[in-house]
């Protein structure tokens, strides 16, 4: 328990680091840019484009600006968006994160159930029609953008087949296309971390042993063989939820839904400071998240593993 308190504490000591030097980045990457949130603005007099940046401090020297914003993100009040008037990031965040959320875990359920089941089968019979097969698919999987997949299964399903409904948010259908997208070549890469993880794992003394037993084939491979043989795939979910994260914000463009993603990308187009900030922290602290349970998850499942 004190190892876990302990290794819990030196997490949060350097996701706060993280998240400090990520926004002194993106701060002044920002202000580097030329333009800003209101220079695309048309026939506004100088006198009013002076105002309106002076309303939300941006005529401030950028030292001012710097530490006055870092004051206010570190009560977690990211303050007013420049662009969506009458909407606060928070508040765009809070309408935003459960879409994007839901849209995640249902990616990651799909590649995990689909990569774990497809890397069974191949390991249970390497060198077969299936086995080859299954890895062609997956190599394919990991080969072909999301974007582009997002593409073909937009014109096979929508309008070829009429399936599914072609974009936006409103019901669960909504989501099945674009969690497919996303979590394809998340499980590309899963099947092959538990293809080969099972394969060695299968060779070893104490799986021989359960099969001398008389176990059945299911029961060493589902109580013996795959707890060991998921050890590369649960390491493998940290970047796997990176992987969800990034790609959900070209995908939610595709498909039209209003999570953080599409958010995101209007916030860098728009130069909509205050909000693309608020949104790189947010999804800095949920990668760094991500990677501290995976870490955890890692060592419940091999107690060799000590947490540091």
């Amino acid at each position: 328990m004190q190892d876990l308190i302990t290794f819990l504490i030196r997490r949060l000591g350097w996701m706060l680091l993280t998240l400090w030097i990520v926004f002194t980045v993106s701060f002044f990457l920002m202000r580097f840019v030329p333009g800003g949130p209101f220079s695309s603005e048309k026939n506004v007099p100088e006198a009013i484009k002076r105002n309106i940046e002076a309303r939300y401090g941006l005529n401030d020297p950028l030292p001012t600006q710097y530490f006055r914003e870092l004051g206010r993100d570190l009560t977690g009040d990211f303050g007013p968006s420049f662009r969506l008037e009458d909407f606060s990031v928070n508040e765009v965040i809070a309408q935003g994160f459960p879409i994007s959320a839901s849209l995640a875990i249902l990616a990651l359920s799909f590649a995990l159930l689909l990569g774990v089941t497809a890397g069974v089968v191949s390991a249970l019979k390497p060198g077969s029609l299936g086995d080859l097969t299954l890895m062609i698919l997956a190599t394919l999987g990991i080969a072909i953008p999301n974007f582009v997949l997002a593409s073909i299964l937009i014109i096979v399903f929508v309008f070829g087949l009429n399936l599914f409904p072609t974009a936006g948010w409103g019901s669960a259908w909504h989501l099945v296309l674009p969690a497919l997208c996303l979590g394809a070549p998340v499980a590309a890469y899963i099947a092959r971390l538990t293809r080969a993880g099972l394969l060695e794992t299968i060779g070893q003394d104490y799986i021989r042993t359960a099969k001398a037993k008389g176990l059945p084939m299911y029961k060493v491979i589902g109580k013996h063989a795959l707890r060991g043989a998921l050890l590369p795939v649960v390491s493998y979910l940290g970047p796997a939820a990176a992987r969800v994260l990034t790609g959900s914000i070209v995908l939610e463009q595709i498909f039209a839904i209003p999570g953080m993603g599409s958010h995101f990308v209007e916030a860098a187009l728009q130069r909509d400071y205050s909000l693309a900030m608020g949104l790189v922290l947010v999804y800095t602290a949920l990668l760094f998240l991500m990677n501290t349970l995976v870490d955890l998850s890692y060592s419940i499942i091999d107690p060799r593993v000590k947490l540091e």
